[in-house]
């Protein structure tokens, strides 16, 4: 996270990673189609030939809270900066470059039952390129997303609801290429990221804001006006609230 004290703004990173052709940039087409053109930025994509991401997507949406305890000049905007990282193997560094600095990251795994080994080793490999940047996974607001649930062969929602169960990070079931599960997956991610950083940092006061509002408010000024408790009730499994407290 970065805060520009002079330039009023908040800046927050959150990352998809996933192996190659999970669906990590479908996930971000959607969502730019899903929000607010007012509260978006542009969507910037660099691909090769073979519709592969090469470098990143960005996709900055902005967040301007609007308090009667904080005059306009005293108030700070909060930019969300979203990338994807590409999945081939050969792109290792570069998936350690994009990841550097970042506030929280969405997992998208393949439901294709044949993508298993491929989502596994993609795993591993974020689980090492957090280690390079001196991070503990566990510490790292996470998410995970297991797109493509409209094709066939895939893992089941009985197994997936398993696998959940097992583990501390939420858990969203998705079809990206129709939009299904990316809303809830992007605000599955913000809330854990906001609710780690604002423990760290008390971001609820340079905003001007209650923290439980926060979520709520982002959806309004994005353009989203289903209910974020049925939202974020669409996670299987996991904790969403486990950054709640930080130790001292």
């Amino acid at each position: 996270m970065q805060i520009n004290f002079g330039g009023r703004e908040i800046g927050m990173k959150l990352v998809y990673y996933g192996p190659a052709l999970s669906g990590k940039t479908t996930n971000l087409r959607s969502l730019h189609q899903l929000t607010a053109e007012a509260s978006r930025g542009r969507l910037m994509t660099l691909e090769t030939k073979d519709d592969r991401t090469l470098f990143f997507d960005m996709l900055p949406v902005t967040f301007r809270a609007q308090s009667a305890s904080l005059s306009a000049s005293n108030a700070m905007t909060l930019r969300i900066k979203i990338f994807t990282v590409p999945g081939q193997v050969l792109h290792s560094s570069t998936r350690r470059l994009v990841l550097q600095g970042a506030d929280g990251v969405a997992f998208i795994a393949d439901s294709q039952v044949s993508e298993t080994e491929h989502n596994a080793a993609s795993f591993l490999d974020l689980r090492q390129n957090l280690a390079e940047h001196g991070l503990n996974i566990k510490d790292l607001p996470l998410v995970i997303q297991f797109n493509k649930r409209d094709l066939e062969k895939v893992r089941s929602d009985d197994e997936l609801s398993a696998l959940a169960l097992r583990g501390r990070e939420p858990v969203f079931k998705a079809s990206a290429v129709s939009g299904t599960g990316v809303i809830e997956t992007f605000f599955g991610l913000l809330h854990l990221a906001w609710t780690k950083l604002d423990a760290e940092h008390q971001l609820h006061k340079m905003l001007g804001i209650e923290t439980a509002q926060f979520v709520p408010m982002a959806a309004r000024q994005l353009g989203v006006t289903t209910d974020m408790a049925k939202v974020l009730s669409a996670c299987v499994g996991g904790n969403l609230d486990r950054h709640a407290q930080v130790p001292q």
